[in-house]
């Protein structure tokens, strides 16, 4: 039995949340993303969420041929609207304690608007594994800017190996996705002389074909002149003499 889709939702980016307002659900633990989404429903929404939620704890995993929560995954964008879909997908795949599987499943499963949800949805269902990698690496191959930018949250910027964040980052030049949405671009970016290298050449290359240069170009160039962060030393022991009081 195939999951039914839900109908697409419009594109109404301009009213959703945004890294820079503090909103995108990957960045807000889910307790407080609930609580500012349900500040933000109306009365029958909310009413809708909360029964979402706790059908959702009640059966987590999968039951039969499909959950009821992946059901309701598929409802949210209509009873929650547009605007709010990702949160309350989110909320709904962290009630269900969705694993790697579950979360791989309603991924390829899914519209693109429930994709999204389960890429914003990593950082607070499977932050220290990289069991999810292949998701976002599926996302970032896409030209969908929406799936892009959501890809590049939180998890991506922990489990990313370098190369693959290096053509991540070219790819919203690329595209066009601001890399205001790139979780962690300061840190990762700063000393990289490799990034340096990809960046100045895609310049070059624009400027021959006289073309513009983005402007988000010049800025992560910059970060990659900065000085990388020197690591902690390790705490030192008892036993360890250099860490005795003299």
């Amino acid at each position: 039995m195939t999951r039914p889709r839900a109908t697409p939702e419009a594109d109404t980016t301009g009213d959703r949340a945004t890294p820079g307002d503090g909103t995108t659900p990957a960045l807000i633990p889910p307790g407080e993303l609930r609580r500012l989404l349900s500040a933000r429903l109306g009365g029958a929404a909310r009413a809708w969420l909360d029964q979402a939620l706790d059908e959702a704890a009640a059966h987590p995993g999968t039951h039969g041929p499909i959950s009821v929560w992946e059901l309701r995954l598929a409802e949210a964008g209509r009873r929650c609207g547009p605007a709010h879909a990702d949160a309350a997908r989110v909320l709904i795949l962290h009630a269900a304690h969705a694993d790697a599987d579950a979360l791989t499943r309603v991924y390829f499963q899914g519209t693109a608007d429930e994709r999204r949800a389960v890429l914003h949805a990593l950082p607070h269902l499977v932050p220290g594994r990289p069991d999810a990698l292949p998701l976002v690496e599926d996302a970032l191959r896409t030209n969908d800017t929406r799936l892009v930018a959501a890809a590049l949250g939180p998890y991506a910027a922990r489990h990313l190996d370098a190369h693959a964040w290096r053509h991540a980052v070219l790819k919203c030049l690329f595209t066009g996705v601001a890399l205001d949405q790139v979780s962690d671009l300061a840190r990762r970016a700063r000393g990289d002389g490799e990034l340096a290298r990809m960046l100045g050449d895609y310049a070059a290359e624009r400027t021959a074909a006289g073309r513009p240069v983005p402007a988000d170009l010049h800025r992560v160039l910059a970060l990659t002149e900065s000085a990388p962060s020197a690591p902690a030393a390790p705490p030192r022991g008892p036993d360890d003499p250099h860490g005795k009081e003299s």
